[in-house]
């Protein structure tokens, strides 16, 4: 007893790190605190929870401000507001398409017992950052080339512009993330996977072809509510407006 505590010391009968001892901590807690909210639970497995707790809070806090920020300066930029939410959807994804697979290689290929806590958010921050750069760079320019010749137009004339310096941009960055995954730290490699398969999915697949896809089918309301959205009497025109080849 010191200072009027206790110390009761107990050993579980399951692994420290199993999903049955966080299960046990969780129990001890509950009952515990109907008897004294001052009844503490530590340990290994009681510190690995608070961890986990931890980083469920701050991914949870930190995404949606994130995205939400993200909208905004896209919005200012754009002027638009379908043309952000759009963007941030496909950024949103794309992220998701690249956890899964990362879960799937992580457990299947290189037998990873599990990822670390806060793995999703880090990969989150990279993906988003650099999915967000990638979008500025080409909606930039398709706007300026929609002003000119319309939307449908717009869309091909900015792919065609920016699309070979961000698959070589992404290619470069994804080799050189793909470097951490050979160092002998399993977070280190878990993230330089990620984030070099995200990188590439984001710039071959997400970029190129789903963007500019959404870009054709949602038309001149991409750039709701701004005037390039309601300026349509010219818009045909500058549609079927030949394009001169140099």
């Amino acid at each position: 007893m010191v200072d009027g505590k206790v110390l009761v010391q107990a050993t579980l009968e399951v692994p420290a790190d199993s999903p049955e001892a966080t299960k046990v901590v969780k129990h001890l807690r509950t009952e515990l605190d109907k008897v004294s909210p001052d009844i503490l639970v530590g340990g290994n497995t009681a510190i690995n929870l608070d961890v986990q707790r931890a980083a469920a809070h701050d991914r949870n806090l930190i995404i949606p401000v994130v995205l939400v920020v993200v909208f905004i300066i896209l919005a200012l930029l754009l002027r638009a507001v379908i043309a952000p939410l759009m963007l941030v959807a496909t950024v949103v994804l794309s992220l998701a398409a690249t956890l899964g697979v990362s879960a799937l290689v992580f457990d299947h290929v290189f037998g990873f017992g599990g990822a670390d806590t806060s793995f999703p958010l880090f990969a989150f921050v990279f993906l988003v950052a650099l999915g967000i750069d990638y979008n500025i760079f080409l909606m930039t320019r398709v706007r300026e080339e929609a002003i000119r010749h319309g939307t449908r137009r717009g869309a091909l004339n900015g792919l065609a512009a920016t699309g070979g310096v961000i698959t070589s941009a992404g290619l470069v960055l994804a080799g050189t993330f793909a470097v951490l995954a050979t160092l002998p730290v399993t977070f280190l490699t878990e993230l330089g996977f990620a984030v070099a398969f995200g990188v590439l999915l984001d710039t071959i697949v997400v970029r190129s072809v789903l963007v500019t896809a959404l870009n054709l089918d949602l038309g001149r309301w991409l750039w709701w509510p701004s005037r390039l959205a309601r300026d349509t009497s010219h818009e045909q025109q500058r549609e079927t407006e030949p394009t001169a080849v140099g």
